[in-house]
């Protein structure tokens, strides 16, 4: 990816052929909807999943759709080896080559207050194991992924200067806002965590890679599932366009990101919520 691109129509700015990017949290939901832009657009992807195993299908039918490479890969992101080996085999696999790196694997904070909801009880506040799943998974698996993604990008930028890599994280309005009715502080700590690390890291990378995070507000997904329609309808209500918003509706986004017409973004939070953080 050049930092100045020398194609300046819309179409071949957000053509990604020739290309290849890992996505994180892919096998269904959000992860899914981007490899399928990506590849429509030309990329070759590899799609990461932890345990849905329905991922290896979808890749399949990605690549016979879009005629690219496709390729599912069971990695878990919280641990950093296993991160990095993942990272370096399949750059070398897909021509020793990655132009884009989508953190997306995340998991989502159910067990309420951190004290728990009865005070007649203290002991019956949520285990800590509980945080230590968020913040495996959603703080420190998007620093494991950058670490192994940056050094790929550092390594091409010596031999061609005008290459940029692109890493996207997928943040949360929840790292904007405090949401209501659910409690769900050690989430929104985390989701504030990645959108204030990968700021950081685009100085950082400034000389090869842009860095940049999406906010998704309320997205119809599986992990979402677990929440009682009450509860959505609440979230309707505070929701300017009162509705949850469809994850077809991010890949724009993504896209924008990943591709040349993104070139002069980095450092950057697209807030894509429905208006929920407006007022």
């Amino acid at each position: 990816m050049t930092s100045t691109p020398s194609r300046t129509s819309v179409k071949d700015l957000f053509d990604l052929k020739g290309r290849f990017a890992i996505i994180t949290g892919a096998g269904q939901g959000i992860g899914l909807d981007i490899a399928h832009a990506f590849a429509e657009q030309g990329a070759n992807v590899a799609i990461w999943y932890n345990s849905n195993a329905a991922a290896v299908d979808r890749a399949a039918e990605i690549s016979s759709k879009y005629g690219v490479v496709c390729k599912a890969y069971k990695v878990g992101v919280t641990n950093e080896q296993e991160v990095t080996k993942a990272v370096d085999e399949q750059v070398k696999e897909f021509n020793g080559k990655l132009d884009i790196f989508v953190a997306n694997a995340g998991v989502a904070w159910t067990h309420g207050p951190i004290l728990g909801s009865d005070p007649s009880n203290p002991d019956a506040k949520p285990d800590i194991s509980c945080y230590e799943t968020i913040t495996k998974t959603n703080v420190d698996g998007v620093f494991y992924c950058a670490r192994a993604a940056g050094a790929h990008f550092r390594r091409q930028s010596l031999t061609d200067p005008s290459f940029r890599g692109s890493f996207i994280a997928t943040a949360s309005m929840s790292g904007h806002i405090v949401n209501l009715p659910q409690l769900q502080a050690v989430y929104n700590m985390s989701k504030a965590a990645v959108v204030h690390f990968c700021r950081s890291l685009a100085v950082e990378w400034a000389e090869f890679a842009r860095v940049n995070t999406i906010s998704p507000g309320y997205i119809i997904t599986e992990i979402g599932n677990f929440v009682p329609l009450e509860q959505k309808k609440q979230w309707h209500e505070k929701t300017p366009m009162r509705r949850e918003g469809y994850t077809h509706e991010l890949k724009g986004a993504y896209l924008l990101l990943a591709s040349d017409a993104g070139s002069y973004m980095t450092g950057s939070d697209i807030i894509v919520d429905g208006g929920y953080c407006c007022p």
